[in-house]
């Protein structure tokens, strides 16, 4: 109905004072963007429809001036404007894509013969790596579905080929429709060869007639040593045959990897928590800590405080792909113990009646205490 109709100009996103250069203008980029030829999003075809149409009254002097009298209703079986000459005109009757070829040159979106070989489809596979396959490397295997040539007919689709009467080889076909803005030419792929521009005098029956067949297959990878979460690798030549026995596409893989129950990445870098306790953290002591290249065992000064980081050069991960190692750091976690036996707490009371409390951190926050 024409209530539900857009504006004309708001479509094409000019005023209602554009000249014809500037509404030819709007329409030659609108329709290149929802072209259905390059987009593929859903509604695109819709509103590329919706362009031409706004376009086919805007360019033309007399619609226009209808429309601008009044509006969509001008152009309704027996609208207010009377103008007979859209009465019960239907603008799906004509090809826009048309239209738009011939502002352009002639030659957007058409296609010779689809019996060439182009390369066939990829495939996207996403891999879960536990955090040590990230790290150390591995081996994968993985099963993929891709197309296959049918080995019946050697990805042909048939026995006995021939030249398409129809098309004479071509793989495509002109027609022409007449229509109230003249007569359009415009080209699809052939009905006969289905746009091959061969047929055959029998049709492989093992893959009806396409050339492949869909299968699952069993891929192995070698994982290299530090790929991360969210990286990609890609397998050349693994994806699905092409049309016509085309290249292969590939297969690209993306890698999710899992966590760790005590070391953390960043990039390169490790980070570990070093868990000491009160005694250990006041007195100092030598402390094992297990890095992604190995345990080593370092020296934690006294007074080591909650927090305090320690710097393990090249203990972080071996990246493969660039052949540089990563540092660890050791992040110091002071243990409060939350359950203390006799000896211990007895311990504990006598150390609090020694003054412990005489550093300048309890200076600095006593004397804003009132008394």
């Amino acid at each position: 109905m024409a209530e539900s109709k857009r504006d004309y100009y708001e479509v094409l996103g000019v005023s209602k004072n554009a000249t014809d250069e500037e509404i030819k203008r709007a329409f030659r980029k609108l329709a290149k963007q929802y072209h259905p030829d390059v987009n593929k999003e859903e509604g695109a075809a819709d509103k590329f429809k919706e362009i031409g149409e706004a376009y086919s009254v805007l360019s033309d002097a007399n619609k226009r001036r209808q429309y601008d009298q009044f509006g969509h209703s001008a152009f309704e079986q027996g609208g207010a404007g009377g103008f007979g000459g859209f009465e019960g005109f239907n603008f799906e009757d004509f090809d826009l894509g048309s239209i738009f070829e011939q502002m352009m040159g002639g030659s957007f979106g058409r296609r010779g013969s689809t019996n060439r070989r182009s390369k066939g489809a990829d495939k996207v596979v996403n891999m879960k790596l536990s955090f040590e396959e990230s790290i150390y490397g591995c081996e994968k295997e993985f099963k993929v579905n891709i197309d296959e040539a049918c080995d019946a007919c050697s990805g042909s689709g048939g026995h006995g080929e021939t030249t398409c009467s129809t098309c004479s080889g071509r793989g495509r076909v002109i027609s022409e429709q007449r229509t109230m803005f003249g007569i359009f030419q415009s080209e699809s792929a052939c009905p006969n060869c289905d746009g091959r521009g061969v047929t055959f005098k029998e049709r492989c029956s093992k893959c009806n007639g396409k050339g492949y067949n869909n299968k699952d297959k069993t891929l192995k990878l070698r994982v290299p040593r530090g790929v991360e979460d969210g990286d990609t690798m890609r397998m050349s030549g693994k994806g699905s045959v092409g049309p016509n026995n085309g290249p292969r596409g590939d297969v690209y893989i993306q890698f999710k990897v899992g966590t760790h129950e005590i070391y953390q990445r960043d990039g390169r870098d490790v980070y570990v928590k070093i868990p000491l306790t009160i005694s250990e953290a006041v007195l100092g002591c030598k402390k094992e800590v297990p890095t992604v290249q190995g345990t080593i065992i370092t020296e934690i000064p006294s007074g080591t405080q909650n927090g305090d980081k320690f710097k393990f050069r090249g203990k972080g991960i071996d990246d493969e792909k660039t052949g540089r190692k990563g540092d660890a750091y050791g992040i110091v976690s002071v243990i409060i113990p939350t359950k203390l036996d006799h000896t211990q707490k007895k311990l504990f009371k006598e150390l609090s009646e020694t003054k412990l409390d005489k550093s300048s951190e309890f200076t600095k926050y006593n004397k804003y205490i009132e008394d």
